[in-house]
Parts: structure tokens; sequence; C-alpha cells
């Protein structure tokens, strides 16, 4: 008589996702605004109260930096000493409807303190930002094409090789005016 199959159970990936975190020394909230996943979702996967779906799993994973094999897996990966980011799994914020690209390039560690993104504009394209928390600053270099920069109704224009530093606790926008492609490297500081 054949044994009945012992049905799988999924993976319990709390302490999994938490060691992740930790490492990164990031906060439930930093997480939380990282991956787009409310944080009394991320607590009780920590608590092992839930497990994710497919795509939140893949929300985190790409927020941590890691594949979703990693975090779903059980085993400590040793760390590296150099840690290598291939292009797929940089995370990228879409702004299609006002066409920009945002990819992440800083590590989410250091969310809410110092972040570097690479901003890809469309011609006509535009950044529009709220205000950030006090002491907020950015600089921005323009690596190819050209952009316009407004802080509080003040207009700059730069072209490539060009850098803005401005405050960015008030209203700010960065727009492509030009008829083709522009990138930037974006650098925002909190205080």
């Amino acid at each position: 008589m054949k044994t009945p199959p012992v049905p799988a159970t999924p993976p319990e990936v709390g302490a999994t996702l938490q060691r992740m975190r930790l490492e990164r020394d990031l906060t439930l909230e930093d997480l939380s605004r990282a991956a787009g996943v409310s944080k009394s979702m991320l607590s009780q996967i920590e608590r092992e109260k839930a497990n994710p779906t497919i795509a939140v799993a893949w929300r985190l994973a790409n927020a941590l930096g890691v594949s979703i094999a990693e975090l779903l897996s059980t085993e400590a990966r040793p760390l590296e000493a150099i840690r290598v980011m291939e292009p797929h799994e940089t995370p990228t914020l879409p702004g299609g409807h006002a066409g920009y690209v945002l990819r992440i390039l800083g590590p989410m560690a250091l969310a809410g303190k110092h972040e570097w993104y690479e901003l890809t504009l469309l011609a006509g394209g535009a950044l529009v930002s709220n205000p950030h928390d006090p002491g907020t600053t950015e600089h921005l270099t323009v690596l190819h094409g050209s952009v316009e920069v407004e802080v509080a109704g003040t207009l700059r224009k730069l072209k490539t090789g060009a850098t803005a530093r401005y405050e960015a606790d008030q209203t700010h926008a960065i727009r492509n005016a030009g008829k083709t492609e522009a990138k930037a490297l974006l650098v925002v500081i909190h205080r």
C-alpha cells in the first residue's frame, strides 16, 4: 500500500523577509513605502500570519534587490564581496502617463536618507513632485539631452553635463521641453 503524498505547504517567508529587511537597516515603514505593500501586511507576513501573493512577493523582492527565489528560500545566502544588480533587477517606477521612467539605483537601506535615481524623460515628459520633508535637497545632473528645472516658480534650463542643486521641500518639477529623450542622474538627500 502506497503512502499518500504529504500535502505541500507554502514557504514560510516571514523570517527570511525580516532578516533581509533588518540586514538592510529598513523599518517596516521603509519597506512598505519602497515595495508598495501595507505596513500591516508586512507585519503579518513577518509574523507568519499571512503568506504573500506572487505579486506581493515580486514587489518585496524588487524592493529588497533580491530574486523571488531568494525571498522564498529558507537558507541564508552568504554575503557577496561585490553584489551586482542586473538591469532587470533594478526597481523601476514607471511614469508612462507623464512621460518619465525612474530607475531606483540606490540601495533600499538608504531610502528616506540618501536616494539616487536614473531619470529618463521622453520629449514633453515631466516629473512633477510635491514638497518633500523640510530640509530635503535634490541634485540633478543631465547625462543626455536638456531639461528644465522649476522650483517655486523659478525656472532654469540645463544642458548635458550641467548640475542643478535645489531645495526640494517645495513644489518642484523636472521637464523635457526638447524634441528628443533626456536622461539624468537624480540624487535626493533627506535631512
